[in-house]
């Protein structure tokens, strides 16, 4: 990506962020004292980001944060014992259960976008993702014009099944789209031979090639659709909660230590085959971390 587009992505996100904290006030932290917990929302088969391992625990570099951002939440309202009640959710019912309390905060795979953001608040971004297409190796595929007349599955509820439907339309491609349920029943989709493609943000492609029972049969090709940064959802109108989850994630950029986390999940072997995605930083992530003010302004 031409890096005269990397301050314009990050500088874009970080304008949205900041444009949705509003004057009037739901108060999570509040009830988060009077309750002593907090619902925290997860992804099943988000991987690396949000995602069951093979020991049932919730692990991955989203959640990683998400976890910063609760020990933040036990130092602001003391209280070292608070109860984190992990909550699953598909793609389509996220936005739905941050809006009416069933989840208080959601780290995960969420693209940031101005029609999201009429739904939710978003937090600072954590990651820049490209939506590309994974195929079998040996099929010939490598761009999006070479599943003409093909079947195609992406994931319901996510952006890249709104691009692939209006790229079917523009380019007329007359492409056969399925949607399924999550990540993993897409890339079962690409695996069985149902389909001759898996459209999808291209760091959650590698994470299920990564779990594939022949990683090497899979290949994730195509000059991306869109750019787009990732970030936490939360209920509107909270400032309070809006800042204290910004200024964690800002902290962690400005430390360094999201290097780390970065590190660990995709430069290391991780559950649940031990396999290294070995996927360094891009330039557009690069640039995310080093942002001095990666928090927005409030």
């Amino acid at each position: 990506m031409p890096p005269k587009l990397l301050p314009a992505l990050v500088a874009g996100a970080l304008a949205l962020c900041a444009g949705l904290v509003q004057a009037e006030t739901m108060n999570t932290l509040e009830r988060i004292r009077k309750s002593g917990s907090i619902a925290l929302g997860h992804r099943e088969s988000s991987i690396p980001f949000s995602y069951v391992d093979d020991r049932n625990q919730v692990v991955g570099y989203s959640h990683d944060i998400a976890l910063k951002i609760l020990d933040a939440v036990r130092s602001e309202l003391q209280l070292p014992e608070l109860k984190v009640r992990l909550v699953s959710f598909p793609p389509l019912t996220r936005l739905p259960m941050v809006q009416n309390g069933m989840i208080d905060l959601e780290c995960g795979s969420t693209s940031l976008n101005g029609e999201r953001a009429r739904q939710v608040a978003f937090s600072a971004p954590i990651f820049v993702i490209n939506t590309r297409l994974m195929t079998r190796a040996d099929s010939g595929i490598r761009d999006f014009a070479d599943l003409a007349g093909k079947n195609v599955v992406t994931t319901a509820g996510t952006t890249s099944e709104r691009l692939l439907r209006k790229l079917n339309v523009e380019r007329q491609l007359d492409m056969r789209l399925i949607s399924a349920r999550d990540h993993g029943e897409s890339f079962l989709q690409l695996e069985s031979g149902r389909v001759a493609a898996f459209v999808m943000d291209d760091m959650l492609l590698y994470g299920e090639r990564a779990k594939a029972r022949k990683p090497q049969d899979w290949a994730v090709v195509g000059t991306p659709l869109s750019q787009e940064a990732y970030a936490c959802t939360l209920r509107k109108d909270d400032p309070a909660f809006k800042a204290l989850v910004d200024r964690t994630i800002g902290g962690l950029m400005q430390s360094g230590e999201i290097n780390e986390i970065y590190r660990k999940w995709f430069m290391q072997p991780i559950p649940p085959k031990s396999l290294n995605l070995n996927f360094p930083a891009s330039d557009a992530n690069r640039a995310l971390f080093r942002a001095a003010d990666a928090t927005p302004a409030h």
